[in-house]
């Protein structure tokens, strides 16, 4: 076939897209007036000889409506076949977990405005839990502990930001003060505990296999939130399981996307249907 194969990850914050053969190459602040047929266009490239193939990441709450929504919209845009993926499923794949296996894995994608956590067997997700809580309340937890506006405090978080009390901790300087890595640490912390909290929910609802699979085999964090210094240490002493943070996290869910394109059963399994 010589359509193209494309994946997009509409983020809260950021746009991804993959594309079969060249890897991504969007990434990018989310534009909320931009519609998937530019994205789609934008990916495809011109002229547009062939209807690409379009698998679309989704968070797991989105409504049987809101799927049908976006599969119509991709349609429209000129794909010739549309797939939609949970978000968690997308994660795992991108993060290199084996989830077409009877032993099971567990992810935690860790997005700007919700955490996705999920534990998966069979290619498909046993449990899962969305939890409204995300890298925009860190920064608002920073803002007001700060008293500075939410972007200096995204800026602060990146700067240095840790999950965990840091031993030679790091400095930065917000409005002529000097803002330590501890002081972060300190306005984190609930949000973080809320984190850790759902994971302990969700393995503690698993059937008592899989979750001893998961207490075997830990769990994998992925997503922009990922990338907070100290966050695998944090949720492996707070959740009671063993957190890894997958290679390149910020990308795990469109890279799931691209593999996706490759495994027709797990697209299958994931999703309403099929157009």
């Amino acid at each position: 076939m010589l359509s193209r194969k494309i994946g997009i990850d509409l983020g809260t914050s950021t746009v991804r897209i993959y594309v079969k053969g060249e890897g991504v190459v969007v990434n990018e602040r989310a534009d909320h007036t931009r519609t998937l047929h530019e994205l789609i266009g934008k990916a495809n490239g011109r002229p547009r000889l062939f209807r690409p193939d379009v698998v679309v990441s989704v968070p797991t709450t989105v409504t049987s409506g809101e799927r049908r929504a976006v599969t119509e919209a991709a349609m429209s845009a000129g794909a010739r076949q549309v797939w939609l993926i949970d978000e968690p499923i997308a994660a795992a794949m991108g993060a290199g977990l084996p989830i077409g296996g009877v032993r099971a894995s567990a992810i935690c994608e860790l997005g700007a405005g919700t955490t996705e956590i999920a534990v998966i067997s069979h290619s498909g997700t046993m449990v899962e839990l969305s939890l409204p809580v995300g890298g925009n309340d860190l920064d608002h937890a920073i803002a007001v502990e700060l008293s500075i506006d939410e972007e200096a405090a995204e800026a602060v978080k990146i700067a240095v930001g840790s999950a965990v009390p840091l031993q030679d901790p790091l400095a930065t300087t917000v409005d002529g003060r000097e803002v330590t890595s501890n002081a972060v640490v300190d306005a984190i912390q609930p949000p973080l505990r809320q984190i850790a909290s759902a994971i302990r929910e969700v393995v503690d609802q698993a059937p008592p296999v899989l979750a001893a699979d998961i207490r075997e085999r830990g769990i994998v964090l992925s997503g922009g939130g990922a990338q907070l210094r100290g966050i695998d240490r944090f949720i492996s002493m707070h959740s009671g399981v063993n957190a890894t943070v997958a290679e390149e996290p910020q990308t795990s869910v469109v890279r799931g996307t691209g593999l996706a394109l490759e495994n027709f059963e797990v697209l299958k399994r994931n999703q309403s249907f099929i157009r």
